[in-house]
């Protein structure tokens, strides 16, 4: 099972050699065995990629995110071909009902705001979660009544610093905004290994977005990042510290797991859901202190 998530960050080639990721500097030669690669990120614009490596990520369906000139992910790497009945499962998803979506909706939205709320409780915010625990009682199907931009709007005026918002120009943000990133990557190829779409959302419906159904899975997972932000602090290496994220465990169906196990159990559970019309199903990661 792979596990690995690797970083590469500085001028160098990389390609395939014999089931090894091969990486080759003027001054040294590393091999990575393939088979323990997860994610493949590309956190350098000086990085020249063979397209055999390419072909054979794709194939092992190990994500290859790519960075822009600062740093910050920018595009993402999935198999067109992801699981061998793909063209079944674009019918099936395609099929999906609106009211089994929305219903599954309804418990993504509660679970993330009910996350949100125990992160406040965390930092000595009782008030403001007493009012995120309202929300998630009042969530309906399809969340009609916006609970989760009203929990928002609450929860990130209070979990981070006084006056913080998701607008503002800061570490806090980059640092947010990144490890979202990572996320995304993580549950889009998951969706990619089941044969479904990424761009065929349950609530995001945008014809601009070509991860709608990835950015709606990833909503109560966001606490991960979240979390971590929150007791990271000012640092310089911020970002090896949110890619800490994916080579952790966390808890889901009461076992722990690894990041990468816990996301593919969530997003089959929501596929499950999905197909069986039935919105019981879906198993979140669990909040764990």
């Amino acid at each position: 099972m792979p596990f690995r998530t690797v970083v590469i960050d500085s001028h160098c080639k990389l390609e395939y050699s014999l089931n090894y990721l091969v990486v080759r500097t003027s001054e040294t030669t590393k091999r990575i065995v393939m088979d323990e690669v997860r994610v493949l990120v590309l956190n350098s614009t000086m990085i020249s990629i063979t397209t055999a490596l390419l072909a054979e990520c794709t194939k092992r369906k190990i994500s290859v995110v790519c960075c822009d000139d600062k740093h910050n992910p920018c595009s993402l790497l999935l198999p067109l071909c992801g699981n061998s009945i793909t063209s079944k499962r674009i019918r099936q998803q395609v099929d999906w009902k609106k009211e089994t979506a929305d219903a599954c909706w309804q418990k993504i939205i509660a679970n993330k705001i009910r996350n949100q709320a125990t992160l406040l409780k965390l930092s000595g915010r009782w008030g403001e979660a007493s009012l995120l625990e309202q929300y998630v009682q009042e969530v309906e199907p399809g969340d009609p009544t916006n609970r989760e931009g009203h929990a928002a709007k609450v929860y990130f005026n209070s979990v981070f610093y006084p006056g913080f918002t998701r607008e503002e120009d800061c570490l806090t943000n980059a640092a947010l905004n990144y490890g979202y990133s990572l996320i995304l990557s993580e549950i889009s190829r998951a969706i990619a290994a089941g044969g479904y779409l990424t761009q065929l959302g349950i609530h995001h419906k945008s014809e601009f977005n070509e991860f709608a159904l990835s950015c709606d899975l990833m909503e109560p997972v966001r606490f991960l990042v979240d979390r971590k932000v929150k007791r990271m602090g000012p640092n310089e290496e911020w970002k090896k510290i949110i890619m800490e994220i994916t080579g952790e465990d966390v808890c889901i169906r009461g076992q722990t797991q690894s990041f990468g196990n816990a996301i593919s159990i969530y997003t089959n559970s929501f596929f499950s859901a999905m197909e069986e019309d039935n919105p019981e199903k879906i198993v979140f990661i669990e909040f764990n202190g």
